[in-house]
């Protein structure tokens, strides 16, 4: 057999870093390698080549990305990738097991998981493999002073630009747990302010919210958050019981800001991958006063020179 070993820090020797636990016998240490093996697969397959900037290609016949694909992405040995899938005994270091999850832009609860089973402690826990590429972050970045942000189907937001991290509150100054539309919409009380019209903004991203779901609705990140707001929101709770799935609502959207005064902008949806994927939201001014302010609200975001 010819072994790939273009990157020999993948792995390391049998009986180092992430040996079995002691205690554990060999019969449950396979079933948790067979278990990572389906877990991997599974979530390779349900990726499209689009979501990463892949070329999907005339003759691709299986589901989601191939394996040397989650391999290149994540800068890790073909051969070794591909024996964590067919449950060999092999011991992986965590900085490969974390290459892994961000090639296969794993959440929070899934790279706990992918962790656990590997029996690997995690270097970075609570960390969101959001996927966002360097060359979507110098975008975000050119299109100030317009607002502009990243976000998936579940409202997490993944990535933005100074001007929308001062749009509707400081972004950066939230623990990135609480960096969901959704979730500041109903809880954080600067946000709330700065939107003009609450109610109807509340109820329409729920609704976005419930239909995005339907995809969606046994996975722990989702009913995690669900649950979250249920407990924090009478007002979620209530909206939440009435089962709407998406309602129309105006692009134009109006926000209060509490040091440029009132902006009129315009909201443009770019997918990044295929609807409902992740999508670039932007915000261009209306009319030359928001204009203005945009401009005000970019130097006020700008970082202070030392």
């Amino acid at each position: 057999m010819t072994v790939d070993m273009t990157m020999p820090q993948v792995a390391t020797p049998p009986g180092a870093g992430t040996a079995p636990r002691p205690g554990t016998a060999p019969r449950d240490d396979a079933a948790r390698r067979a278990e990572l093996a389906a877990f991997l697969r599974s979530r390779r397959e349900r990726i499209t080549p689009e979501q990463v900037g892949l070329p999907r290609g005339a003759r691709r016949r299986t589901p989601g990305l191939r394996r040397e694909e989650v391999a290149h992405l994540g800068a890790v040995g073909v051969t070794w990738y591909t024996w964590l899938e067919q449950a060999r005994d092999i011991h992986v270091s965590p900085q490969v097991l974390d290459a892994v999850a961000r090639a296969l832009l794993l959440d929070r609860a899934e790279r706990s998981h992918l962790f656990a089973l590997a029996g690997a402690v995690d270097p970075l826990p609570g960390t969101e493999c959001t996927g966002v590429p360097r060359a979507l972050r110098q975008i975000l970045e050119q299109l100030a002073p317009f607002p502009a942000v990243v976000q998936n189907s579940r409202f997490d937001i993944l990535a933005y630009n100074r001007t929308y991290g001062r749009l509707m509150c400081d972004l950066d100054a939230l623990p990135e747990e609480d960096r969901n539309c959704l979730w500041l919409a109903f809880t954080n009380a600067e946000w709330r302010a700065s939107v003009v019209d609450l109610d109807a903004t509340m109820r329409v991203m729920a609704a976005k919210f419930r239909a995005s779901m339907a995809e969606h609705v046994a996975e722990p990140p989702w009913k995690a958050l669900v649950a979250r707001l249920t407990e924090a929101s009478p007002e979620f709770r209530e909206i939440w019981a009435q089962h709407e799935v998406i309602r129309p609502m105006s692009s134009v959207k109006f926000f209060r800001h509490p040091r440029v005064g009132v902006l009129q902008l315009s909201a443009t949806s770019l997918w990044t991958g295929p609807n409902p994927g992740p999508k670039l939201l932007s915000y261009t001014p209306v009319d030359e006063t928001s204009r203005e302010r945009l401009v005000q609200l970019e130097e006020l975001a700008a970082p202070v020179a030392v």
